[in-house]
């Protein structure tokens, strides 16, 4: 992987970047060490328009279909401008995405973020991933997309660049079935994530069954 601040190549399994320092106890300090509750389509900057909505939660749905280890969420934003890739790690580490089933973590996950007001994107991807992803295929899969973005379309560009994730990651699927050694993960797992993740969701699922039963039992009544 690569730093998020001095996009120097570091070891996955690093607490901090050992050319520059940044890690994730720096980024809570910039953005705030509580773990953070979202839906997969979080557009907090309202850039996608209602109706349009719908299509860009049928193209994750799909994609978490199609790839029933992982899935993928989207996140727009503003202000965060040029720290966009330290925003996207912090918020992969401290999301507790409440629409996503437990059995799929955080590292398992792919994370677009979209700046309003840079005009600007990013992706960050879980270490699960980094057999199956590089840069090169993410700034692909952001290519597929800048054009309707420009042209303040971000539905439809969310949704071709998450079609063109799929192509990728069909592609690297086919041949790691040819060769899976070399798509073996060889590094040993980050610190953290996956527990906190797992707690909040847990708690989400509980509070909507005990909101299902209370309801159950207004209607009998």
């Amino acid at each position: 992987m690569k730093c998020p601040r001095c996009v120097q190549v570091i070891h996955r399994g690093a607490n901090v970047c050992p050319h520059c320092g940044f890690g994730l106890a720096e980024a809570d300090t910039k953005y705030g060490a509580e773990d953070v509750s979202l839906r997969r389509l979080a557009d907090v900057a309202g850039l996608i328009r209602s109706r349009e909505r719908a299509k860009v939660s049928a193209a994750l749905d799909r994609f978490c279909r199609k790839f029933p280890q992982l899935f993928f969420a989207v996140y727009t934003s503003s202000g965060q401008g040029g720290n966009l890739r330290q925003f996207g790690f912090w918020l992969l580490n401290r999301a507790a995405f409440e629409d996503v089933p437990v059995d799929r973590p955080n590292e398992a996950g792919i994370l677009l973020v979209i700046d309003a007001d840079s005009k600007s994107a990013s992706v960050t991807w879980g270490y699960l991933l980094d057999p199956f992803l590089t840069e090169e295929d993410t700034f692909q899969c952001l290519s597929r997309a800048h054009a309707y973005w420009l042209e303040g379309r971000y539905a439809e560009g969310t949704v071709r660049m998450i079609e063109q994730f799929e192509k990728v990651l069909k592609k690297k699927v086919a041949q790691a079935r040819r060769d899976p050694e070399r798509f073996e993960r060889k590094v040993a797992p980050p610190p953290r994530t996956g527990e906190i993740a797992r707690r909040i969701r847990e708690g989400h699922k509980h509070h909507a069954a005990a909101k299902q039963s209370s309801e159950n039992t207004e209607v009998n009544r």
